[in-house]
């Protein structure tokens, strides 16, 4: 008698160059994503601020999600978010013309520098906070009072903005809807 083997006693095919999908298409299919549009209502599922509610304000052109909490509501500033670590609500504010001309190229460029080396260099590294820009500044209290104009329109959405995402020991989110 001849022996079966079942399918289910099989070790799983390894990952390999060949069988992996490619980079390029995982990253065209987020950037297509339907419902990343200007305003919509993000959840970050990753980094310092991980669980807040955020705001889409743009794209990038390398495929990365400019957002914003507001600041003054939930203190997230404005930051480059990769597609992969957020996800997106049904909820959306109406922007309107929202006007993110201050958010250019160089807007999250780091300031360059000065290396000094040395014993004296090594002993002050901790010291010195560097000041965020006034650029900066400015162009988050732009945003700002676009966004909570917006916001104030709704009575519960500010307050929807502040709340934290948590998911509890009973909470199944694959069965949830955003």
């Amino acid at each position: 008698s001849k022996a079966t083997v079942s399918v289910l006693n099989c070790p799983p095919r390894p990952l390999s160059p060949h069988n992996m999908p490619k980079q390029s298409s995982l990253r065209a299919s987020l950037q297509d994503a339907e419902g990343l549009k200007v305003g919509t209502v993000l959840i970050l599922l990753a980094g310092r601020f991980r669980g807040r509610r955020v705001v889409l304000l743009a794209r990038d052109p390398k495929g990365a999600l400019i957002v914003t909490g507001p600041y003054k509501l939930n203190g997230v500033p404005i930051r480059r978010v990769d597609p992969a670590y957020v996800i997106a609500t049904s909820t959306k504010i109406d922007l309107g013309k929202l006007d993110v001309s201050a958010i250019g190229a160089n807007f999250f460029a780091r300031a360059k520098k000065t290396q000094k080396k040395g014993e004296e260099a090594f002993f002050k590294k901790g010291e010195g906070k560097v000041e965020l820009p006034e650029e900066k500044k400015k162009a988050q209290t732009a945003v700002d009072e676009q966004i909570l104009k917006a916001v104030s329109k709704n009575a519960d959405m500010a307050k929807y903005l502040q709340a934290t995402f948590t998911l509890r020991d009973r909470d199944v989110p694959h069965a949830m809807k955003f």
